[in-house]
């Protein structure tokens, strides 16, 4: 099918397209979209209010207590501590701001997410104990309404004797706006979900597909989720299996493959 030149237009079954200009979807299928490009450029490309529920897991910019940290390798500061048998999933850029450029970077996409999506949709975005307090700044400087957070117990943590183990992820949730009435569920802020094991991951901070589940059980049902930074695509099958749509952005060529890969499959209901 011919891309659609006007970017306003409706999505077409979940699939929305983009103008000629942009970059070519590269993976479209069963209302699933992978867009292989930097996130903030095919942001600007998407139409308004398209989307139900945003969930992403950005770039931190953390891994440490100084600069220096900051700049080292992701796959050496997220998972070279604990990875046991060295698989080689990949590492990825964009993970050395300092704090001051983060907020600054990560409201531009922020502001663009909070256009794309429709009014009373929801906002998850992932973030570390170190970059928690900037991260919530940038969700209300790019338009949402802040709601809360979300911990994620994952159940493991870095070892370090005598001192408290970094077992917890957390994730600011917010609004576009005032929320419409909900169904009748009380989700707990605090999530026990165990890790991806090392050997059945894609990416260096795979979250676990049922993780996003949890996320997305409060979120309306078909609708259409908006993933910036899809990584391998956890949060792409997760919408899949639930029966929604989703649009993905990456910019690294091996994540869109390993997604497009995972996506391919089939779901066992």
């Amino acid at each position: 099918m011919e891309l659609q030149k006007d970017v306003n237009a409706a999505p077409v079954h979940g699939i929305v397209r983009l103008p000629d200009t942009a970059p070519l979807a590269a993976y479209e299928k069963d209302g699933i979209t992978i867009y292989r490009g930097e996130s903030l450029n095919v942001l600007r490309q998407l139409p308004d209010a398209i989307c139900d529920c945003v969930i992403t897991d950005p770039p931190y910019s953390s891994g440490g207590l100084f600069r220096g940290d900051r700049s080292g390798d992701a796959a050496q500061k997220y998972v070279g501590w604990n990875n046991s048998d060295k698989k080689q999933y990949g590492t990825f850029g964009g993970d050395s701001r300092d704090q001051r450029s983060f907020f600054a970077w990560a409201s531009l996409w922020l502001a663009e997410s909070w256009r794309i999506a429709k009014p009373g949709a929801q906002c998850y975005v992932f973030t570390d104990w170190r970059q928690l307090p900037v991260v919530t700044d940038a969700v209300q400087a790019g338009g949402w309404t802040w709601r809360g957070l979300l911990v994620w117990d994952k159940g493991v943590g870095r070892p370090m004797k005598g001192r408290y183990r970094n077992h917890l992820e957390y994730v600011v949730w917010c609004s576009n706006g005032a929320m419409p009435e909900a169904d009748d569920i009380y989700p707990s802020t605090l999530l026990h979900v165990p890790t991806v094991p090392s050997d059945k991951r894609d990416h260096p901070t795979q979250k676990p597909v049922a993780l996003i589940e949890t996320l997305l059980s409060v979120c309306p049902q078909g609708g259409i989720v908006l993933d910036p930074f899809m990584g391998s695509g956890t949060t792409l099958e997760a919408a899949k299996y639930s029966g929604r749509g989703a649009i993905g952005i990456e910019i690294d060529p091996k994540y869109c493959d390993d997604g497009a890969r995972r996506l391919s499959q089939g779901v066992l209901f």
